[in-house]
């Protein structure tokens, strides 16, 4: 089996990880309109209660099972490799199955903490996902290991597929009976409504438990695939390497070494994860706190953009955290596709790392660092300068799109730190310093909820402050994370081959996009105006990479074919 570098296997993660958020949109953009921001808040509920659950059953397995097998690999014990996979299947099981039941027993008590046991349905659906997850993350982290990230791209987007058809298809068909029943009896699922509208509202919450349950469905179908492929293609792994390789550790040994790799890996997962539910239960909370406290503030900010059947039930809260969880679907994007990055870094930063070579290993993590800047810094500024245009083009016009554009605008600027964030943290893990980023998640989360907290409860800020939270938890995460990489390893990283090169290209490109904005929406349609700037951005970024001498010989060396690439580009001089 031939390995992928880590650029190859990078952009193979972000081909299919770019497939997936087109998906997702599909997904996403239509449901958005069918169940409301409300619906979104119930559906991003169980989310944000999902997440450490499953961090939790994991524990960090995924990534310890790359790194051991990148390890193993490298020094090739191929049979250790194999046991690696063997031993990890029963874990994940009874790990899943723990989490599963822990979700489904401790829904209805976390809805009621949080006030809106409305989510309690989308709860309940969610969580088949904990168990299927922890089987597939075996797959995904074993493959990754061995550099093939093919299984792991297809296995997303089957996954995309799922949450797609079955969850769009079950929203639509629960809302239309709904509508049905409330035409024939004046009910919704046996419940006595007054109005068209409050039938509406009545119908959500099993709405979007239709659509989150597209999620577990995804889940299945990726599992199903994983299983089916493993079984009748193999790992790649021949006969020859393992007649050749050393008797294996015994399984007591591989399953120590794993749970100790894993378990601080897993804690860092659980705090970022914890932070999503810091957003979800805070968040909730305390703009139900302000409301009571100062309601004439809050409605007088948001006048016009809040439906009345929201002030009426007393759903604000909810739909305000809605309005957050849409502004955090396009921030998601880049953070999720640099992740890709970390992905395919770890195996090859662990490479070098096993090897001790410490030019191989600073050029590694430069490479690591200057690619991952390339796609987060353009995107996240992009998002920060032109938050408003960017919010009406994925959801269109509505009544709430001030609300989200002014929360994006905030966390466009984190997720340039966002990008950085994991692939930051898995070339720690890769050096063997899996204890760090559990250490900096923890502060991180630390002010992050220190920060929701207070600002969340002015009521001149409100919502936009679990945004602030966000910016600052990622710009120390980030900082800090980079330092220790660079005590850790002794490598000094070039601060303007990393950074500022591709900083100051992505200023111009989005600066040019923002100028192409203002020039085109004052004569034609919003929505054409936006895509025009992009790809006229995108243009001249392309542009500014070149003349900033942007991207690295070695770069392009890792892609395929990438040889023909950098003689076309030295010929005019515009590589370094």
């Amino acid at each position: 089996m031939k390995r992928q570098s880590f650029l190859h296997g990078a952009l193979i993660l972000t081909a299919g990880m770019v497939l997936v958020k087109l998906i997702g949109a599909l997904f996403k953009v239509p449901l958005s309109w069918m169940i409301t921001e409300d619906g979104l808040g119930y559906f991003n509920t169980a989310y944000n209660f999902y997440a450490p659950i499953h961090s939790l059953a994991a524990a960090g397995f995924p990534i310890a099972i790359s790194r051991l097998v990148s390890e193993n690999m490298t020094v090739r014990r191929y049979r250790d490799v194999r046991r690696i996979y063997r031993v990890s299947v029963p874990v994940f099981l009874v790990a899943g199955t723990a989490g599963w039941l822990l979700m489904a027993a401790g829904s209805p008590a976390f809805a009621r903490w949080i006030g809106n046991e409305q989510a309690l349905l989308s709860l309940y659906a969610l969580s088949p996902a904990v168990l299927l997850s922890c089987l597939i993350s075996v797959y995904r982290g074993y493959y990754e290991g061995m550099r093939n990230m093919y299984p792991t791209a297809v296995s997303e987007i089957l996954e995309a597929v799922g949450k797609l058809t079955i969850g769009l298809g079950a929203s639509q068909l629960i809302l239309s009976a709904a509508a049905r029943e409330y035409e024939r009896f004046g009910t919704v699922f046996s419940v006595a409504v007054s109005s068209g509208e409050h039938a509406r509202s009545a119908a959500l919450p099993f709405a979007a438990a239709g659509a989150i349950l597209g999620v577990t469905a995804g889940s299945l179908l990726a599992w199903g695939y994983m299983v089916l492929r493993h079984r009748h293609k193999g790992d790649g792994l021949t006969a020859k390497e393992l007649e050749s390789a050393p008797d294996p550790l015994p399984a007591r040994t591989i399953l120590a070494r794993l749970v100790k790799t894993a378990l601080p890996v897993g804690a860092g997962a659980l705090a970022v994860n914890v932070a999503g539910l810091v957003d979800a239960a805070f968040l909730q909370s305390r703009v139900k706190d302000v409301i009571i406290r100062a309601p004439e503030t809050v409605l007088g900010m948001y006048e016009g953009m809040i439906p009345e059947i929201n002030q009426e039930n007393g759903t604000i809260p909810n739909f305000l955290f809605g309005c957050f969880s849409m502004a955090l679907t396009l921030f998601m994007v880049v953070p999720s596709v640099t992740q890709a990055f970390g992905v395919s870094a770890l195996p090859n930063v662990t490479a070098a790392w096993t090897k001790g070579g410490k030019a191989d290993l600073k050029r590694s993590i430069e490479t690591v660092l200057r690619i991952t800047a390339l796609f987060g810094f353009p995107v996240g500024m992009g998002l920060c300068a032109m938050a408003g245009p960017a919010v009406e083009l994925v959801y269109g016009a509505r009544s709430s799109l001030p609300i989200t554009a002014h929360i994006l605008s905030v966390l466009g600027a984190a997720a340039v730190f966002a990008s950085l964030s994991a692939p930051l943290n898995s070339m720690l893990q890769a050096v063997g310093r899996v204890d760090l980023p559990v250490k900096i998640l923890v502060v991180g989360l630390i002010i992050k909820v220190a920060l929701n907290y207070f600002l969340v409860g002015i009521p001149e800020i409100n919502v936009l402050g679990a945004g602030a939270g966000t910016l600052a938890c990622y710009l120390f995460l980030t900082v800090a994370a980079l330092v220790l990489l660079c005590r850790e390893t002794g490598i000094r990283v070039n601060l303007g081959s990393a950074f500022f090169r591709p900083a100051a290209a992505a200023a111009v490109c989005v600066a040019a996009a923002f100028a192409l904005n203002v020039l085109l929406s004052a004569k034609i349609d919003s929505r054409p105006a936006v895509l025009i700037s992009v790809f006229g951005g995108s243009i001249v970024y392309i542009v500014s990479l070149l003349v900033f001498k942007v991207v690295c010989r070695d770069d392009l060396l890792m892609l395929p074919k990438g040889q023909k690439i950098v003689k076309m580009l030295e010929k005019r001089r515009w590589i370094r």
